[in-house]
């Protein structure tokens, strides 16, 4: 038998080694929650980012690219590059902020809103098929352990 046959067990302590597991398991939870949500993002013909944008537009209406930057939870430099995209396809338009004419205000074009209202419920029945399996009871505990591992 080879030394690679063989599987060694190494233990770091009983919490050390559930801390590696529970990182592991929300690693690998992640990964393929965010692999089923962006099916449907794909079919809609632009990215993750950008689809995160057009949603946040639609719901909360025109937005600063640092408001838009700290709702999607990205970095100025990305949400710059996102949004120069979704102006050069026509999906979002720049405007001067009237309170503080140093700011653009970025804001749907009709061609971005048809996007949105064409994808979001589909992308809503996806997110709903895959959270489907837990209970809603489940899902609120879920809710308030993340925050608390979040430090929210």
């Amino acid at each position: 038998m080879f030394m690679s046959d063989k599987k060694i067990k190494i233990s770091y302590g009983y919490e050390s080694d559930l801390n590696l597991k529970t990182l592991i398991a929300l690693t690998r939870c992640y990964q393929n929650v965010h692999r089923r949500e962006t099916q449907t993002i794909k079919s809609a013909g632009v990215t993750v980012s950008q689809f995160a944008v057009l949603e946040i537009l639609y719901h909360k209406g025109d937005m600063r690219v640092c408001e838009i930057t700290k709702k999607v939870l990205s970095t100025a430099g990305n949400m710059t590059v996102v949004i120069e995209n979704l102006v050069k396809d026509g999906l979002v338009q720049r405007t001067i902020d009237l309170n503080d004419r140093r700011v653009n205000l970025i804001s749907l074009t009709e061609k971005g809103r048809k996007i949105i209202t064409e994808n979001f419920l589909n992308h809503v029945e996806n997110i709903n098929q895959i959270f489907n399996v837990m209970t809603t009871n489940e899902k609120e505990n879920l809710i308030i352990l993340l925050k608390k591992l979040s430090g929210v």
